[in-house]
């Protein structure tokens, strides 16, 4: 589930299949004090042309400075879509402000076993025993630990997930009740049951419970839009749902630690994120949301935050998986440093 690695587990629906060459420079929205037009933006405008090339459904958003103040460009920011791990981004948030709440501590001692074991975790997948609640968090944003997700989830509560979703204003966002759930869903199983690590096994041996479903679904799935991820980061990320400094400190300590930041994010520039890359009976999708920190372009000047979203889901056999994604992570990283050269 994530950039780096690839399992056949499960993806998208496709959204709204677009012909590259009927996209304009005029369906990429725009707003700023600092430019009138994409077109004002040649570099930016070519690699988000190159971006808006791959196949299936696509969705993007661009925000230079706190909610686009500076400049903004969008395409089809408010499309619901299949964002995969993406949304740990929430489990993180609702766990570090229980912690400030006292209802949880990040040196207490959470148990990893085959009560919360899931497929793709290639950190905890092997280990049996204990580990702190901090070494669980960071190997669920750093390297999209499954089993680390499904822990970190059983501590807080896929509920109250949610309820603080809802709270700051995601109509749109939606997260499963496990991974092991979802998995166990996609693969045929009753919805609200968990068919366990026996039943991950056997999903791994390709054997189902059932006729497959469709990832986006009322009942297990994880999906968003790029315009709440942007909103979502901006107010995370300036500390809008903590309470104390520190543990602002500690969710951006997590944050940059996703490795889906070196394949997009110019290099030397801070950057928090969690992408999200997922596949499942001839569906795909990548998704990549996060922010970036410009340095002052003159020394006293406030430093500039480049908070970004972008999300293909995609129909087709899994030979198509390493062309889209390579054009998925260049047309990004292409576009990102361009808004560096833009406005660093």
């Amino acid at each position: 589930m994530d950039f780096s690695r690839r399992k056949t587990l499960f993806s998208a629906l496709p959204g709204v299949a677009l012909a590259a060459g009927g996209i304009t420079a005029g369906d990429m929205l725009t707003s700023g004090s600092a430019a009138a037009a994409l077109t004002d933006h040649p570099g930016i405008l070519a690699g988000l042309r190159q971006f808006l090339e791959l196949p299936g459904g696509k969705s993007y958003q661009i925000d230079v400075g706190d909610h686009g103040k500076i400049f903004r460009t969008s395409y089809k920011g408010s499309q619901v879509r299949f964002v995969g791990s993406a949304v740990k981004t929430f489990i993180l948030l609702k766990y570090l402000q229980d912690v400030e709440e006292g209802r949880l501590d990040e040196s207490a001692q959470i148990t990893i076993d085959d009560s919360v074991r899931s497929l793709s975790s290639t950190v905890m997948v092997n280990m049996t025993g204990t580990t702190t609640a901090r070494s669980v968090l960071e190997a669920m944003i750093s390297h999209s630990d499954n089993t680390a997700t499904d822990a970190a989830l059983a501590q807080v509560g896929p509920d109250r997930v949610r309820a603080m979703i809802r709270s700051i204003g995601l109509r749109n966002t939606v997260i499963p009740d496990s991974t092991r759930r979802l998995f166990s869903y996609l693969a045929g199983a009753p919805a609200g049951v968990d068919k366990g690590w026996k039943g991950m096994e056997l999903i791994e041996a390709g054997q189902l419970f059932g006729e497959p479903r469709d990832p986006i679904n009322p009942v297990e799935s994880m999906l968003s839009t790029c315009n709440e991820f942007v909103s979502y980061y901006t107010k995370a990320l300036k500390g809008r749902y903590f309470q104390q400094a520190t543990t602002l400190t500690e969710f951006k300590r997590i944050q940059a630690m996703a490795d889906a930041i070196a394949l997009v994010v110019p290099p030397d520039l801070a950057a928090y994120a969690k992408g999200g890359s997922i596949d499942w009976n001839n569906f795909h999708a990548l998704c990549v949301p996060g922010q970036m920190i410009l340095p002052p372009a003159r020394r006293g000047q406030p430093k500039t935050p480049v908070t970004f979203c972008f999300v293909v889901n995609w129909e087709g056999p899994d030979s198509t998986i390493p062309a889209v994604m390579e054009k998925f992570a260049g047309s990004i990283q292409k576009t990102l440093a361009e808004v560096e050269r833009s406005f660093g």
